[in-house]
């Protein structure tokens, strides 16, 4: 699996960029608020996604880790594909989009392209105990797995790698944090088995 690509813009577009990165051209479609990004750089750095259907093998870019944590969830939402993630992610920033979910703002999400009322619903039903509100002074509450130290964050990856629940494993990965907190990275996950 591709984390992230770092290379020379050799192009770019408002929906595309293609990063040189050892002689190699990577293609990546991108939303509009990485392409304010990364707009005025000769060289940038694009965490992936990597979508491979039986017909295509398609890179989708973030300008940060959050973009893409917020892009996995939308794609995680049924009847939500990487085309649509990326048209809402062009359409609403990280922050906006976090807001319309967690307000059930149905009518701010049915106004981006394609979105209509049932998939907005969807989307917010799904996603709400995903995406913390927002507190006094505008800063973000951290979702489970934000919270989580960089242990956590291995054990988790582990896990969904394993085939488990990305959400299943962050609840019972952040328990047993919270219980044994200098537990390494090989006991987390030996204990999370155990719970799974």
């Amino acid at each position: 699996m591709i984390d992230y690509i770092k290379g020379e813009v050799a192009e770019l577009t408002p929906t595309n960029v293609t990063l040189e990165c050892g002689g190699i051209g990577y293609q990546l479609n991108i939303s509009l608020n990485t392409y304010g990004a990364i707009n005025q750089e000769s060289t940038a750095k694009l965490y992936v996604y990597e979508s491979i259907r039986e017909d295509a093998h398609v890179l989708f870019g973030f300008r940060d880790k959050h973009e893409r944590e917020l892009f996995l969830h939308l794609i995680s939402v049924s009847g939500v594909g990487p085309s649509t993630a990326r048209i809402i992610l062009s359409s609403l920033n990280s922050r906006e989009l976090e807001n319309v979910i967690v307000t059930e703002n149905t009518t701010l999400l049915q106004s981006v392209k394609g979105i209509g009322g049932k998939t907005a619903q969807r989307i917010i039903v799904d996603l709400k105990d995903k995406i913390k509100l927002t507190d006094g002074n505008g800063a973000v509450q951290p979702t489970v797995k934000e919270s989580l130290s960089e242990t956590g964050h291995a054990a988790v990856s582990a896990l969904v790698m394993l085939g488990f629940v990305q959400t299943a494993s962050q609840k019972v990965v952040s328990k047993i944090m919270k219980e044994s907190p200098a537990l390494p990275v090989e006991g987390v996950i030996r204990e999370a088995l155990k719970r799974l």
